[in-house]
């Protein structure tokens, strides 16, 4: 009974620790930025202070959904667990801090865009819903969701990493394969609207669902088909991105 209570331990610390996190950063992020209307572009926000509210709001996102991968590695892990699995966490969270430098200059482009005439606005929203559409449907789609839906084989992987960057390059490596899966459903943020709450929520469960749900391929299909139907339906109903065609916006 003792060595079943400390295998269960074992294997809920993890996810638990990272769930803690996830809502850590969902409190920041309410705190912070609940009160502002989702706007477009950056938010006039400085680069330094958009990565931080990137980096939380994709830790608030993200987490969740790693819960299981994190917890399979610590069970990889026998001494020193904690501190390790603080670096695997980091070095995945790098991996999308790092991709908020991009996310900043696409923001800011798309900012401009809202400024246009509101048929540009329009067209660039339909661009950015057709493109997660086209994306949720492609093999690399496929490709990275497997790896994170079955990730066996990324611990043999990991298992084969030597010294002491072992989770360092283990974090990042998986955070690579995250970004991969998920990186269009972020885009889709720039028409919703920056710091759109009510689209993050929606999002994280989109993400959440693609990776731990027994049907999650195809969930990831019906949204990429829902995506592709709403670049044609944006034109009709321009509200439907308010962060692109300044139509409704709203925040939480």
């Amino acid at each position: 009974m003792t060595g079943r209570l400390v295998t269960v331990r074992r294997r809920a610390s993890p996810a638990g620790l990272l769930l803690v996190a996830a809502a850590t950063a969902w409190v920041g992020v309410v705190t912070r930025w609940g009160g502002i209307p989702a706007m477009s572009g950056t938010m006039g926000l400085g680069l330094l202070v958009f990565l931080a509210m990137w980096t939380l709001m994709t830790a608030a996102m993200m987490l969740p959904a790693t819960t299981p991968v994190a917890a399979l590695y610590a069970r990889t892990i026998t001494v020193h667990r904690a501190p390790r699995m603080v670096v695997f966490t980091a070095a995945y969270l790098l991996v999308w801090a790092t991709a908020g430098l991009p996310a900043y200059g696409l923001a800011a482009g798309l900012g401009r865009a809202a400024s246009l005439p509101a048929v540009a606005g329009t067209a660039v929203a339909a661009a950015v819903f057709a493109v997660n559409g086209v994306y949720q449907l492609t093999p690399l789609k496929d490709r990275c969701l497997a790896r994170c839906r079955s990730p066996i084989g990324l611990m043999l992987r990991y298992a084969s990493y030597p010294g002491p960057s072992r989770d360092l390059r283990a974090g990042a490596h998986h955070g690579a394969f995250c970004l991969g899966c998920c990186w269009s459903l972020m885009v889709l943020l720039t028409a919703f609207g920056v710091m759109n709450l009510w689209a993050m929520v929606v999002l994280t469960a989109v993400i959440t669902t693609e990776k731990l749900a027994p049907a999650g391929r195809l969930v990831a299909r019906v949204v990429g088909i829902a995506s592709i139907v709403l670049a044609g339906a944006v034109f009709w109903i321009p509200a439907l991105a308010p962060g692109l065609t300044g139509s409704g916006m709203a925040g939480m």
